[in-house]
C-alpha cells in the first residue's frame, strides 16, 4: 500500500483508507471502527482487495430483485408462454372493472396497467395469443392503432396530458414482462411528472387509484352511438 501524508491506498480498487488520522465522523480514533476495516460503519470499504469478498469496480449496479418473478415465470411457462396462464388472455374473460378494461375492440382491447409507469398508463392487446407485433394480423393491427389514437385523445382529454411515450417490448431479451402476448404501452406524460422520488427513494408518487383513472377514461371513450 502506498502512503502519503497519513492515508493508505489500496491498489486496483480505487479507496483511499485513513491509516494514521482520525477516522470518519462518529468512528471514533483511528483502529477502532475507522474506514479502513470494513466494519459496520463503512462495510463497503476494504483494506486488502486480495482478500475482499467483494472487489469494487467500474460498474454501477441497479438492484432489480421483484424482476425474478418474471425470470422464473418465464422458465416454467405461467404467464409467459402458454395461454391458459397469460393475464392478457384472462382479462378479457373478467368484468371491465376487475380487469381494468376501458374498451373492447373487435380484434383488440384497452386496460390499464396494474403496475404503472404513470397516472393512466394503457396497453392496447389483441385478443388473439401472439407475441410479436409482425406476426399480428393486418385487421389487429389496423384495430391497435386505431384504439392507440383514440386512447390518446381521450388521456389528453380527461387528464389534460402533455405528451406521451408510446411503444412495445418485443421478447423478453427486450424487456417485455409477458412477452408471449402483444401489448403496446400508452404513457401519458405531464411537465411536471419527473421528480426526485423515483431517483432518490425508488417511489413513484400516484395520484389517482385504478379504479378511478379506469372510470375517467371509460367515461371519455367515444361510443358507436
Amino acid at each position: 500500500m502506498d502512503r502519503t501524508g497519513g492515508t493508505e491506498h489500496v491498489p486496483g480498487t480505487g479507496h483511499v483508507v485513513d491509516g494514521a488520522g482520525p477516522g470518519p465522523v462518529g468512528a471514533g480514533p483511528a483502529g477502532a471502527g475507522s474506514a479502513g476495516t470494513g466494519s459496520a460503519e463503512d462495510p463497503l470499504v476494504i483494506r486488502d482487495a486480495a482478500t475482499g469478498a467483494a472487489v469494487p469496480d467500474a460498474f454501477q449496479r441497479l438492484w432489480n430483485p421483484h424482476r425474478m418473478a418474471y425470470i422464473d415465470a418465464g422458465r416454467e411457462g405461467d404467464g409467459r408462454g402458454h395461454k391458459d396462464d397469460c393475464p392478457f388472455c384472462e382479462a378479457p374473460r373478467m368484468s371491465d372493472e376487475d380487469a381494468l378494461i376501458v374498451a373492447r375492440g373487435e380484434h383488440a382491447y384497452v386496460l390499464l396497467n396494474l403496475y404503472p409507469y404513470n397516472n393512466g398508463h394503457l396497453l392496447v392487446c389483441p385478443y388473439r395469443h401472439v407475441p410479436l407485433y409482425d406476426e399480428a394480423t393486418p385487421e389487429e393491427t389496423a384495430e391497435m392503432a386505431e384504439l392507440t389514437q383514440t386512447a390518446m385523445r381521450v388521456l389528453r382529454q380527461v387528464s389534460h396530458c402533455d405528451g406521451f411515450n408510446i411503444g412495445m417490448n418485443q421478447g423478453e431479451v427486450a424487456g417485455a414482462g409477458v412477452a408471449a402476448h402483444l401489448h403496446q404501452h400508452i404513457v401519458p406524460r405531464w411537465q411536471s411528472d419527473a421528480n426526485f422520488f423515483p431517483i432518490i427513494a425508488r417511489t413513484k408518487s400516484m395520484s389517482q387509484l385504478l379504479g378511478d383513472t379506469r372510470r375517467l377514461v371509460a367515461e371519455g371513450w367515444p361510443t358507436a352511438d
